[in-house]
């Protein structure tokens, strides 16, 4: 993966990794249930994301703001020790600001990864943003950075490795595994 000077530039400077969830750690899809519940999809790639974070990163906080609320999405984001949670927020931007204030850190410091619509007040103020290869182009033309993968499809991994990379980290995890 070619990452530009530009983009390691500004991923050095992130200690909030935030993002929605429908559409970049899921492919958007919800499948409901005669029953109510909702199922989605999750990428195993991102799973072991979280866990990279835990062990390299402790330090860095995570948020999830989504539009929609789900017993599936609160479960998921405790499993994998997300610090931050807002669902039926419609409002991101200001969930975001929220959240610097409680962790005394700058919109500077704020990577968001979004796809849609809702997504573009923080996409257009972080710090660094970030999209999936099949978000609308409105969104795509707002971010500084487009993802090789597709919604659902390893979009958190795709940019947890450029965070890593930037602030030296990469070599450590490779270390371990090799």
């Amino acid at each position: 993966m070619k990452i530009k000077k530009e983009i390691l530039e500004k991923a050095k400077k992130i200690k909030l990794l935030a993002t929605d969830v429908d559409g970049v750690l899921t492919d958007g899809k919800i499948v409901i249930l005669n029953s109510g519940e909702e199922l989605k999809f999750w990428d195993a790639y991102d799973r072991f994301a979280f866990t990279l974070l835990r062990n390299y990163a402790p330090g860095m906080k995570i948020a999830w703001i989504t539009g929609r609320a789900s017993p599936q999405v609160s479960a998921r984001a405790k499993e994998v020790g997300v610090h931050h949670l807002y669902q039926k927020c419609m409002d991101k931007i200001s969930a975001v600001n929220e959240i610097l204030k409680k962790e005394n850190i700058t919109i500077d410091e704020v990577a968001f990864i979004g796809d849609d619509l809702v997504d573009l007040p923080v996409l257009i103020r972080c710090g660094i943003s970030f999209c999936p290869k099949n978000a609308p182009a409105d969104v795509k033309e707002a971010v500084d950075y487009i993802t090789d993968a597709e919604s659902g499809k390893g979009v958190f991994r795709e940019i947890v490795e450029i965070i890593f990379k930037s602030q030296g980290l990469w070599k450590k995890v490779l270390e371990n595994y090799q």
